[in-house]
């Protein structure tokens, strides 16, 4: 009876452990839509316009930062041409702005109404304060007139700079794209390191080398903390992060990388002594800081184009949830 019993008992093990092991082996999950199409539709935003845009806007809002540091401590040349250049690349914005929405008139319509839930009209209203203040620090830096108008001008730019240089994350991460939306906490951080690096280079290549100290810092504060902040974007998103490392956007992102290091570090130790390295370093931060953009946009199309990171996967032997 005994030898009956652990028999028994034996087999009711393996049985357990067949069923088990038959339990764990399932099919591999799939990742399907319906008639193989994308489950939420990609963005219709032009890469060029608005990649451009969001790199310009970060580019002008950060400058104007920088440019206010400049004044505030003496460094007039380098003040000027900060604030010559975010007019410049605002302007630029605008256009790329205007360009994507294929009718000028778009633009001013968004000012009728301030939505404040509304990442897009919030910014319209942004970039409608922030481009004549830069634009007056601009004219009376370049003429020499009207100083203290100037020095208003200059501070309300600066005031509104961080906001201009990363309020496109937010509008990015505002729409139902996987990559931009799941890193929705840590990309505004992305994107003014990403700005703030590009306005140090912009300044190190417009500015005296013997006014560069703070670009140089500025620079290397910058590329630290946008390597932070996209590794712990990555982290949050999961499988979805594949759309940073792979393809064209992975492409993008590690020349990004590469650049900022290279233009931070370069800065650092040449920006000082040489004014063709101080050119050179400042260059490979502006172009870190455009692969960066461009990186992060190529990363929404692909993450909204493939099934697998837009739906939840479901094992055939399990049936349809009518939920």
């Amino acid at each position: 009876m005994n030898d009956s019993a652990n028999g028994s008992g034996q087999g009711t093990r393996q049985g357990h452990r067949k069923r088990r092991g038959e339990h764990l082996m399932v099919p591999r999950a799939e990742f399907e839509s319906y008639y193989g199409r994308p489950i939420i539709k990609a963005p219709s935003w032009g890469a060029r316009d608005i990649a451009g845009y969001f790199f310009l806007g970060g580019l002008a809002g950060a400058g104007s930062v920088l440019a206010a540091g400049a004044q505030l401590t003496g460094r007039r040349s380098t003040a000027t041409a900060m604030k010559v250049s975010s007019l410049a690349t605002v302007a630029l914005s605008a256009a790329a702005l205007v360009h994507d929405l294929g009718v000028p008139s778009r633009f001013p319509n968004m000012l009728r109404v301030l939505k404040p839930t509304s990442p897009m009209s919030v910014g319209s209203w942004l970039l409608a304060g922030y481009a004549p203040a830069a634009g007056a620090a601009a004219v009376t830096a370049v003429t020499g007139r009207l100083p203290r108008a100037g020095a208003a001008a200059t501070t309300v730019a600066a005031l509104l700079g961080p906001a201009v240089a990363s309020y496109t994350a937010v509008l990015a991460a505002d729409t139902a794209v996987p990559a931009w939306h799941g890193a929705h906490r840590e990309l505004p951080y992305v994107f003014a390191a990403s700005a703030t690096a590009a306005a140090a280079g912009m300044a190190l290549v417009l500015g005296p080398v013997t006014e560069s100290a703070p670009a140089r810092c500025a620079a290397l504060l910058a590329a630290a903390a946008e390597v932070t902040a996209t590794e712990a974007a990555e982290k949050r998103l999961g499988m979805v992060a594949e759309t940073y490392r792979e393809g064209r956007a992975g492409t993008l992102l590690r020349a990004a990388r590469l650049l900022t290091a290279t233009g931070a570090a370069g800065g650092l130790l040449l920006g000082h002594r040489s004014r063709p390295a101080a050119v050179a370093s400042g260059l490979a931060l502006l172009a870190g800081s455009a692969c960066t953009r461009f990186g992060i946009f190529a990363a929404g199309v692909a993450s909204a184009e493939d099934p697998k990171y837009t739906v939840v996967p479901q094992r055939p032997d399990e049936p349809p949830d009518e939920g």
